[in-house]
């Protein structure tokens, strides 16, 4: 569980880095720059470490300069407060791959309830598409704090939440169907 939150923070890093000096600071401009040389840094050290780069810190980095770049450019945040809405996205997009969640829960789920594994896939994927397009709402707000208030609450505790549900929801559907199965014989 420790290496999913490392490689959640090492994916949305140019994201807290940009979070954490605009709330530091309240300068857009200064937060984008910082955001973007911690995008450009986190790179280059890792390539300096040997360590293979996935594909989310590549497009991270893509986002996080053209994005950026636009921000600093016309001086509007809008830009840079969007990029967690493509990443949400693209995440769901992914989703949308039938069984993508069998490979992440134990065997006795995937044994048990398969077809509910596949129904969850698909709600996180939905989950997905609608932060994305909550975060293109408040970022056209351009109210950069209920921005910084969604992207640091309601988009991780909206995931917390679906994953409470999905876990008690699965454990409730995988126990029925152990004892319908046990009181049949």
């Amino acid at each position: 569980m420790k290496d999913v939150f490392a490689k959640l923070a090492q994916d949305f890093f140019s994201t807290i880095v940009f979070l954490v000096v605009l709330l530091a600071t309240d300068n857009v401009v200064l937060a984008t720059s910082v955001a973007i040389a911690g995008a450009v840094a986190q790179v280059i050290y890792s390539k300096l470490r040997g360590l293979e780069l996935g594909f989310m810190t590549w497009a991270s980095l893509g986002l996080v300069i053209v994005l950026g770049g636009a921000t600093l450019l016309t001086h509007d945040p809008r830009f840079v407060l969007a990029k967690p809405a493509i990443v949400h996205f693209a995440i769901g997009a992914i989703m949308l791959k039938r069984g993508w969640m069998l490979r992440y829960l134990p065997p006795i789920v995937t044994e048990n309830v398969p077809e509910f594994v596949t129904a969850a896939g698909y709600a996180w994927a939905a989950l997905m598409f609608a932060l994305g397009l909550g975060t293109i709402a408040v970022a056209m707000t351009g109210d950069i704090k209920l921005w910084a208030f969604y992207v640091s609450v309601v988009l991780i505790g909206a995931k917390v939440a679906a994953f409470a549900v999905q876990y008690v929801a699965l454990r409730i559907l995988v126990t029925n169907r152990i004892r319908a199965r046990a009181a049949a014989i």
